[in-house]
């Protein structure tokens, strides 16, 4: 009785293989490649089910139906559960194993054929720039993004006080997968920052006379809001504040009080004294030494242009009249003269523009 038993449940199993068998060959000889003439790009903020999968899928005019499609998951024993969410692009014709395949995880957790998506943070004053800058790439929302930056625990992490947080995200076009959440963006942005800040910049930020990373970030922050445009200067203006704080001068600064309006000034051509009188401890005209953290997220090379300063003296700077640049001086006479060169212009160039 038991060897009949046993037979017929080889038989029923050499059966249901030799059916999956031929249906998956039925499958592969008939034209299963998808219906669209043209690359189609999709987008799942979740891991979607099978149905979700395929109802997107036929609304894109990638499938005519799910039949297919499922039967080569049912055939091939997929866990149906397994597809993944985030960015793919499905090209014109293609073969339903390559596309079931392209949704299913890999080892990382991320489909097969999942795409990564471009992420930019570039021009971002504070931690809230930057989440709203990145929401725009990846699932993550701005708040959450921010929450999370801003959290205790983050900062505690990653040995950064909040106002010395900029300093670990260095702006750069960079490539995540679409469903990237926050924690796993402040990871890379960590790996990131570990990478470059290597043993020779770390050599130098001691030969420039700073102690950490976040104050040579702090330091290039404020070079690159007196000067966003001329590379040239970078270097000249970083030795300027170095030289400054060496000779326990405050920096005198305009951006960081201005950084202490938040967007008020923002548009503003001719700061005033009064804008200067605001307590606020970024505020270098009242307080001495730098200041707590950066007043901008700056790319790579004004933080190089810190460590790599000119062999300059100078310790006063102003405008350039006509705008673009700076003159710079050593002495407060020689910075009294090209002051008063500027303000001229300025009170000039303003009438004429309000004409």
């Amino acid at each position: 009785m038991v060897k009949k038993i046993s037979l017929v449940v080889l038989v029923a199993i050499a059966a249901f293989s030799i059916y999956n068998r031929e249906r998956i060959t039925c499958l592969l000889k008939e034209d299963t490649r998808t219906i669209n003439t043209a690359e189609v790009k999709l987008l799942f903020r979740e891991d979607p089910t099978i149905d979700q999968l395929t109802s997107r899928l036929i609304e894109r005019g990638i499938l005519p139906d799910p039949n297919h499609f499922n039967e080569y998951v049912a055939a091939n024993g997929i866990d149906a559960s397994q597809f993944a969410g985030g960015k793919y692009i499905v090209l014109s014709q293609t073969q339903l194993p390559a596309l079931v395949r392209g949704f299913i995880k890999g080892e990382n957790g991320h489909g097969n054929a999942e795409l990564k998506v471009n992420v930019d943070f570039n021009r971002c004053k504070d931690l809230r720039d930057i989440a709203s800058n990145i929401s725009k790439c990846i699932i993550a929302d701005s708040a959450s993004i921010a929450s999370y930056l801003l959290s205790s625990d983050t900062e505690s992490k990653y040995g950064f006080t909040t106002e010395q947080m900029p300093a670990l995200f260095l702006p750069e076009r960079y490539k995540m997968y679409f469903d990237t959440d926050a924690e796993t963006f402040t990871r890379l942005m960590a790996d990131e920052f570990n990478s470059f800040w290597n043993e020779e910049r770390k050599g130098k930020m001691k030969s420039v006379g700073l102690n950490s990373p976040s104050q040579v970030a702090t330091v290039a922050s404020i070079v690159y809001s007196e000067q966003s445009k001329m590379e040239s200067e970078w270097p000249i203006i970083a030795k300027l504040y170095l030289n400054r704080i060496k000779k326990g001068m405050r920096l005198e600064s305009d951006p960081t009080f201005k950084f202490c309006w938040g967007d008020q000034l923002d548009g503003v051509e001719r700061l005033l004294n009064r804008h200067k009188e605001i307590d606020c401890p970024y505020n270098t005209y009242k307080y001495s030494g730098l200041p707590p953290g950066p007043i901008f997220v700056v790319p790579r090379g004004v933080i190089d242009a810190v460590l790599n300063p000119s062999n300059v003296d100078y310790i006063f700077m102003c405008g350039k009249p006509g705008g673009g640049g700076h003159n710079f001086a050593v002495t407060n006479r020689e910075h009294e003269q090209n002051a008063a060169l500027y303000r001229v212009w300025l009170k000039r160039y303003l009438t004429e523009k309000n004409r």
